[in-house]
């Protein structure tokens, strides 16, 4: 092996020197630059923000549960809920509380921006936070249970109290909040402004916005669901906030009521219309869409079956009077059953998960205008049918274009026919008759001044 005549080195060693200290160079420069960031910025953690201002529901609680999974892989520090809710249904409600309780990240819920409730099913969902949090200005409670939107009797009133109650009652105790006063927003429909709950220990703080917040909630020691005792290290943590995903965005304006009901309308409408005026294809093929997309979105909600058959009956009384003619009668008979399917169709416990009564107005009346529309076309083609051909010119005038005595010829419609007099002798030429029978391919005609 040759060497470098000064160094003894062998030759390639010498020839590749310069870039082995060179590699060398940059890794200790890399080195020190990622040493002086760490000083730097010091790694205060992350916290994951969420934000609910909708009504309780099961894109709703998808989404906490899809953020709380994000904090854990993330090993945050705490997750912040931003709540605003009227209120929702409780199955869903549960299931957020579950998800809360079992989450291994602290949960924070702040009821956020001021003027902003935590009402109803909310307020389970303050109850249940590891931190319970309300800006200056809100309020919660009212959490009264309501089913179906309707008039409780005595007994069922009094089980779905003990429930909701008892329901309450096996997550504030262990959190150490203020039970009775937590129950009374049950049983009484109590509700609480920001230093009503401070002052009822029902929360544990008022802060003026998220980093305050957690500046404030710095080295406290808080008890989690299972038992454990954990110190919060919040202070100049980042704030990553999640937002909903596109699918949740859609499915989340789906379950609004009257979108739903919209949809359902105007697609029945577009599919009627398809059956009335057969080979257009893009109002069927549209009209299937928003059928689908209404009917996912009702699937999301509770929804009442007399109201279903309601709408069932009204849809086979519109179709029933393009086939027969029964004066409008059995479309007004099906656009009344339509309104009240509509404004009955979901049960929903406050009134924003309910169809307003405009929008059951409109869309129903809109529908039955169109089914006496289509109505009135059908009954108009049906008379149509019965006055094709020679019969259809009974009654019609004609123009005698020769003299009649008492034959010749004249002509109606663009078309010239043999004609008999019926009764006279005879009729000029130009003379305007009335065609009374059809007999053959003659036409039997009189005077237009006779008739």
């Amino acid at each position: 092996m040759k060497r470098h005549a000064s160094t003894g080195y062998p030759i390639f060693a010498a020839a590749f020197s310069p870039l082995r200290w060179g590699l060398l160079l940059c890794l200790a420069l890399l080195c020190l630059h990622t040493t002086t960031l760490s000083a730097a910025a010091p790694d205060n953690g992350i916290v994951i923000k969420l934000t609910i201002h909708d009504t309780i529901q099961p894109i709703t609680a998808g989404y906490l549960e899809r953020g709380l999974q994000e904090a854990a892989r993330r090993h945050a520090r705490a997750v912040i809920l931003s709540l605003g809710t009227p209120g929702g249904l409780l199955d869903s409600t549960r299931t957020m509380v579950e998800d809360i309780e079992n989450s291994p990240v602290p949960v924070i819920i702040y009821i956020s921006p001021p003027g902003s409730r935590a009402g109803s099913a909310g307020f389970f969902i303050l109850e249940s936070a590891d931190v319970a949090a309300m800006a200056p200005g809100t309020n919660a409670g009212a959490a009264h249970p309501i089913v179906e939107g309707e008039k409780m009797g005595p007994i069922l009133k009094q089980k779905i109290e003990n429930d909701a109650a008892a329901f309450l009652r096996s997550y504030t105790e262990r959190r150490g909040r203020n039970v009775a006063a937590a129950e009374d927003a049950v049983r009484n429909s109590k509700s609480y402004s920001d230093t009503e709950a401070l002052q009822l220990h029902l929360i544990d703080l008022i802060s003026n916005d998220d980093q305050s917040l957690l500046n404030a909630l710095d080295g406290r020691a808080i008890r989690r669901f299972n038992g454990n005792t954990e110190i919060l290290h919040t202070r100049n943590a980042a704030i990553v906030t999640l937002e909903p995903s596109v699918r949740e965005r859609l499915l989340s304006r789906l379950t609004n009521p009257n979108l739903a009901v919209l949809l359902l309308v105007v697609g029945g409408l577009l599919i009627y219309l398809e059956f009335n005026v057969p080979g257009t294809i893009v109002p069927g093929t549209l009209g299937t869409l928003f059928v689908l997309l209404g009917l996912f979105g009702l699937d999301l909600l509770p929804v009442r079956h007399t109201a279903v058959a309601l709408l069932i009956a009204a849809l086979v009384l519109m179709v029933l009077e393009t086939k027969f003619a029964s004066h409008g009668i059995l479309a007004l008979t099906g656009t009344i059953a339509l309104v009240f399917g509509l404004a009955t169709l979901v049960d929903g416990p406050i009134p924003q998960m309910r169809v307003h009564i405009g929008t059951a107005l409109g869309a129903g009346l809109g529908f039955g205008a169109i089914s006496f529309g289509l109505a009135w076309v059908a009954l108009k083609a049906y008379r149509n049918k019965n006055l094709m051909g020679p019969k259809a010119m009974i009654g019609a005038t004609a123009i005698a274009r020769t003299g009649l005595d008492p034959t010749g010829q004249v002509e109606i419609r663009g078309e010239i026919w043999q004609a008999t007099l019926y009764g006279e002798s005879a009729v000029p030429s130009g003379s305007a008759v009335v065609v009374k029978a059809v007999e053959g391919l003659t036409l039997i005609v009189e005077p237009a001044s006779r008739a």
